[in-house]
């Protein structure tokens, strides 16, 4: 018999603090722990004043949700994964964020495609891929190219912690390294 392990995931803080979210069941994500969640938040805010935020690999969207109950305007998450997509949905219902949310089934790389030719710029990008099959430097090199950050922006990659990107990639500079056990998380920004 084998054993499941659920993890708690909850909005850490915000006009949602304190509610719990769904984790996408089985074991094809794992969700930021409260703990880096917390450091990510503050390290970029640790509150927004509106703007736009994209979540890539949204997973369960808790990252994206957080955004949202910190102050973000809209989110629009991103997974390729069916299970994952209906997490976010339910957890956009839950927190009553449904209306300031996009969600979408797509690859990461198709799903930048589609918003570089909606012109669409955002105030926070979270890049949470899964650990084996990143393209971490790719991804943020695209949204270089591509302008996608807005001047003071943030984007915010998460990675095995031994994963060191580069200090510059496209006309982004990382701002913050830091690790947290076995998470690696890398700030990037104008």
């Amino acid at each position: 018999m084998t054993k499941t392990v659920v993890i708690a995931v909850r909005v850490v803080s915000g006009s949602k603090k304190g509610l719990h979210l769904k984790a996408v069941p089985g074991m094809s994500t794992r969700p930021t722990t409260d703990k880096v969640k917390e450091a990510i938040f503050n390290i970029i805010g640790p509150y927004f004043d509106g703007g736009n935020g994209l979540d890539l690999f949204g997973g369960s969207g808790g990252l994206g949700i957080e955004a949202l109950s910190r102050g973000i305007d809209k989110v629009i998450f991103v997974d390729r994964d069916q299970k994952a997509i209906q997490t976010i949905k339910g957890n956009l219902e839950i927190c009553m964020f449904s209306g300031q949310a996009e969600v979408y089934r797509n690859e990461a790389f198709r799903a930048l495609k589609a918003i570089i030719k909606r012109d669409i710029q955002f105030e926070l990008i979270l890049l949470d891929p899964p650990y084996k099959q990143q393209k971490l430097t790719e991804l943020i090199e695209e949204i270089s190219d591509h302008r996608l950050l807005t001047k003071n922006g943030y984007i915010v990659a998460e990675h095995d912690s031994e994963v060191i990107l580069d200090k510059s990639i496209g006309n982004l500079t990382l701002v913050r390294h830091e690790v947290y056990g076995v998470i690696g998380v890398s700030v990037y920004r104008h």
